[in-house]
């Protein structure tokens, strides 16, 4: 298919290429950056600051103490289990620094999806939140982790305010569940002891795994999306080109409200904003909206990004309609479709227009996004970024008219190396460079692209993937099921939600236990929030269930 978005539709000031080479690696990027800003804020967290010096400094002292304490070489997987504290860039920068392999883990998963993530990606050492160590204690003796690094939410506050912070939570809040992990180490000793260590530079080139980034599979439970410091560095350079017009280097502050192990904001937030000596504001709980606006009040923030979910709560919220948005140059939605109706009252109420993005964990993530000089919402995921190009494929194989609906395929340098030690996988979504997405869409004459289906039988809740074989799996496990599928079904507020269809061999087994053994082993947004009870489910000739019936 020809490139027509480029010579039809390409916003002016954007190149249609990118150089993924421009860094050797996420590493060279930082050490430029931290150079050309170091007085600049990096991050604020809960009215603390760290400039983009301290954070070098910090993160230099973490990869000594990986390094040199730990004895952790190239390569090792690193999980980072944290939720955004300004702990979260030192140990990430600091595990890139060790020229170790990122592994970043939801706080929130319960034991059962911790211990696969740490097995199958063969983590060495883990930097964890003492909210969540109880989930680790329960699987730690059936996984490869040797080391683990304990932190606390006030760690990074300052002295006084920190231990204000961690006696609240600990003690007033019982947000911290009694653990056993003797050997872990806190994380400021890890900091200090650090600081007194030879940090030894390491030789990494593009191909070299920055992170493995887990994300759902049609098949089975999650698996690692390998993504290299090139794939990285491209798509950050990608991000970069298609908002440059609207930024000033150095003068711009972005919210920062989704978790930064989520691929979206780890990329269009935390890397893409170093590069313009920007200044991340962590959101550690944006569940708590009012709190959330609240800080929102306090800075003259220029750009934010979310999924529809968070852009929704936010306009309901009382305040919010009062907050200073004329700062605000730029709101990007992704991670779910964004919807009409909150995309319209969002620019009324912000002034600011919600543009849209397309991607996936594979794709580092981004694929599209919608051009910076878009009046205003039009439903569709915008144009293909820098470098990138996409293709509509029929079931024949062959190649969409314009117009005319099939799965989308991706190829750019964004586009990850495979899946981790799963080369059946890859093969069934890379094929000669391309990505098959699993996605149905098609492109208008002036090359924007829009989503129509799905081919795979993926849910998505509030921009987070859930795939209906693990949710079926863990139902299946309570001895009264016979049978069990998932769909997702239409939710006003989380886009989706998960439904399940279950045969049972129990006359007496109801919605609310089987909801209850879903939520001993599943991470809540995967919970089903509806049951049927059916005497049967539908299947084809050869006895696969069909969920598209069902939806």
């Amino acid at each position: 298919m020809e490139k027509i978005w480029l010579e039809k539709s390409y916003p002016p000031g954007v190149p249609f290429d990118i150089n993924p080479d421009k860094y050797p690696s996420l590493v060279a990027m930082f050490t430029k950056y931290t150079v050309q800003y170091g007085d600049r804020t990096a991050f604020i967290n809960m009215g603390a600051s760290i400039s983009y010096t301290e954070l070098a400094q910090q993160a230099t002292n973490f990869a000594a103490y990986l390094q040199q304490d730990l004895g952790l070489k190239k390569g090792d997987k690193f999980a980072i289990m944290v939720p955004n504290t300004l702990q979260y860039p030192i140990a990430l920068f600091g595990a890139l620094l060790a020229g170790l392999t990122v592994v970043n883990v939801n706080p929130l998963y319960t034991a059962r999806e911790l211990e696969h993530q740490l097995k199958d990606s063969g983590t060495k050492a883990i930097l964890i939140i003492e909210n969540f160590a109880q989930t680790l204690e329960k699987v730690i003796d059936k996984t490869p982790v040797e080391h683990i690094i304990m932190t606390s939410l006030g760690d990074q506050l300052g002295l006084v305010k920190g231990a204000i912070v961690n006696a609240v939570v600990k003690y007033v809040k019982k947000m911290v569940p009694a653990f056993n992990l003797p050997n872990a180490v806190r994380f400021n000793a890890a900091l200090a002891s650090g600081s007194s260590l030879d940090f030894i530079p390491v030789d990494l080139c593009g191909d070299d795994l920055a992170f493995l980034q887990y994300t759902g599979g049609t098949t089975g439970l999650s698996k690692g999306a390998m993504l290299t410091h090139r794939n990285m560095v491209a798509n950050l350079e990608q991000a970069k080109a298609a908002i440059k017009p609207m930024l000033e280097d150095g003068k711009e502050l972005v919210v920062t409200a989704l978790p930064l192990y989520h691929i979206f904001a780890l990329t269009a937030n935390c890397l893409t904003f170093i590069t313009l000596g920007g200044t991340n504001l962590l959101i550690t709980n944006p569940r708590d909206m009012p709190a959330f606006i609240k800080e929102l009040a306090k800075y003259p923030f220029t750009a934010i990004t979310g999924v529809n979910t968070l852009f929704n709560g936010l306009l309901n919220t009382v305040g919010f309609s009062n907050v200073d948005f004329s700062n605000l140059k730029m709101s990007l939605g992704g991670g779910m479709a964004v919807q009409r109706p909150v995309a319209e009252r969002w620019q009324k109420v912000t002034g600011s227009r919600l543009l849209e993005g397309y991607g996936l964990t594979e794709c580092a993530p981004m694929v599209s996004l919608s051009p910076y000089n878009q009046e205003s919402y039009n439903g569709t995921i915008g144009l293909p970024a820098p470098s990138t190009d996409i293709k509509i494929i029929l079931e024949d194989g062959s190649e969409a008219a314009i117009g005319e609906a099939g799965e989308m395929w991706v190829k750019g340098p964004q586009v990850m190396k495979g899946y981790y030690n799963r080369e059946e996988a890859t093969a069934e979504i890379l094929k000669d460079g391309w990505l098959a997405t699993g996605d149905i869409g098609c492109m208008d004459e002036q090359g924007f692209f829009k989503i129509v289906d799905r081919k795979k039988d993926m849910i998505i809740v509030s921009g987070f993937n859930v795939f209906p074989n693990e949710i079926e799996e863990v139902v299946m496990m309570h001895e009264g099921i016979v049978e069990a599928a998932a769909i997702g079904v239409p939710h006003e507020a989380t886009g989706e939600m998960v439904k399940i269809f279950v045969v049972t061999k129990q006359d007496d087994l109801d919605e609310a236990t089987l909801i209850k053994h879903c939520r001993e082993n599943l991470t809540n947004y995967k919970v089903p929030k509806l049951v049927e009870f059916r005497d049967e489910l539908p299947k084809t000739n050869v006895g696969k269930i069909l969920r598209r019936e069902l939806r």
